[in-house]
């Protein structure tokens, strides 16, 4: 089973959909403004990922974070970052047979898909 998470709105989502209907690849799609960031996920991707990786630093949502919040960051103070404003985290993030992986690379999803 494969599911994806996001924003809809986002344009690198919209380039993993499109990838993913290309290639007949069935998924779910978890949207983080209608039904949050499941601690689970997040978590298994800052493990994974470390929190460098998984926080998007690039975004208006870490832009606007008090700068003491940006300077004190943890792994887990990102969690709760994360928790309570999903958009922080990069997009998308996709599972796909239990791994984790962040942002969207066609030739990244070829290796994932192909494998």
């Amino acid at each position: 089973m494969t599911t994806i998470y996001g924003i809809k709105n986002c344009d690198t989502m919209k380039k993993a959909f499109g990838w993913l209907e290309q290639n007949n690849i069935s998924y779910d799609f978890h949207d983080y403004k209608k039904q949050g960031a499941p601690k689970e996920v997040i978590q298994q991707a800052l493990s994974e990922h470390g929190w460098q990786n998984v926080i998007n630093k690039r975004g208006t949502t870490w832009r606007n974070l008090p700068e003491n919040v940006k300077s004190e960051i943890t792994q887990e103070s990102a969690l709760d970052l994360a928790e309570n404003n999903p958009s922080i985290v990069k997009r998308p993030l996709l599972i796909h047979k239990g791994q984790s992986y962040l942002g969207f690379k066609p030739e990244i999803y070829e290796g994932i898909f192909n494998a």
